[in-house]
């Protein structure tokens, strides 16, 4: 089964840094798998690209023939690709079942322009199963109206490209030094996106007033979004420390399920007639709900927020005089 993984995201949410780390992890466990960017502004490309937009497009030449701003000229070169979607097609045919397309950044493409969704719709009509991998950089947990904000803007991405989608919080290993163990709450509220009408009084405490009036409107225009956001049915986050190879695996997991490849694996028979699987399926019961390397939100919270030092200090050999215990 040919698989397309999208990463989309705001700038800096870590679109590319993903992209890296899939194609190293899927490396290390001899998965194959391609990477390729599709984001003709990328000067700074970490992995190896399997093909690379730019050989199509160069916004720079597209900036300064259009007379366009960075933004623009952007937009102006995923036209262009659409335009071309045979040579992006050609490209794919050279790569493996599974691919990652690193897209740009620009949210006007995750949220009103038509190119990205035409050039999947091309690329569906071929035969790519596509899961959009939607990321989130996680310091927008320390203040209440950012994680409402970017809660609207998960909302909107789901509208806007209508495949299975992988909400995915980023950077987790760096949150507790960004404010994340002074979190209100817990960070099963966040990943699961809880009750949030609970985020009213906190809302309220960020951006207060002197003026009645004016605390009462923004009082109603939260508990309006609440609502909007809660009618939705937000299925909720996975949470990711690129660096760390069980974070990887459990957001990988999340992806094979979203792109239904844990159902791919096939049996047959060899030569003496004794049935056997194939590399997918074996892949595929490893990453199954009962694997046990499935990563508890509880786990995270305590791995990344609570007890970092414990466990960075036990993970890197050091004295050996700390011992790291699972809360209950």
């Amino acid at each position: 089964m040919r698989t397309l993984i999208l990463p989309i995201g705001p700038p800096g949410s870590g679109k590319s840094t993903l992209t890296n780390g899939l194609q190293q992890f899927m490396t290390a466990i001899a998965r194959p798998c391609s990477v390729a960017n599709l984001d003709p502004a990328n000067d700074n490309i970490p992995y190896d690209p399997a093909f690379d937009v730019r050989d199509l497009v160069s916004v720079e030449e597209v900036m300064e023939r259009e007379e366009l701003g960075p933004n623009g000229g952007v937009l102006w070169a995923m036209e262009e690709v659409e335009a071309n979607i045979d040579w992006l097609e050609e490209k794919m045919k050279d790569c493996e079942e599974t691919v990652v397309l690193d897209p740009p950044g620009q949210p006007e493409l995750m949220q009103h322009h038509m190119a990205l969704p035409r050039i999947l719709q091309r690329l569906e009509k071929v035969g790519w199963r596509i899961v959009v991998v939607q990321l989130l950089d996680s310091v927008v947990l320390t203040r209440p109206s950012l994680y409402l904000s970017s809660l609207l803007l998960c909302v909107r991405g789901m509208l806007h490209l209508p495949y299975p989608i992988v909400n995915v919080l980023t950077k987790i290993d760096n949150l507790a030094s960004l404010g994340g163990a002074d979190l209100p709450f817990n960070l099963d509220f966040y990943t699961e996106v809880q009750d949030l009408h609970y985020l009213l009084p906190t809302l309220a405490a960020e951006n207060p007033t002197a003026n009645p009036d004016a605390d009462s409107k923004w009082q109603r225009l939260n508990e309006a979004l609440i609502e909007l956001i809660s009618s939705f049915g937000l299925v909720g986050f996975e949470t990711l420390a690129v660096e760390d190879r069980a974070s990887m695996a459990s957001l990988l997991a999340a992806l094979d399920r979203a792109s239904g490849y844990v159902f791919t694996g096939t049996r047959g028979t060899d030569e003496v007639g004794k049935t056997v699987e194939d590399e997918a399926s074996v892949w595929a019961q490893a990453m199954s709900e009962q694997w046990a390397g499935k990563m508890d939100v509880r786990d995270v919270q305590e791995r990344w927020i609570e007890r970092r030092e414990e466990f960075d200090e036990v993970e890197s050999g050091g004295s050996g005089t700390t011992k790291v215990r699972k809360k209950r």
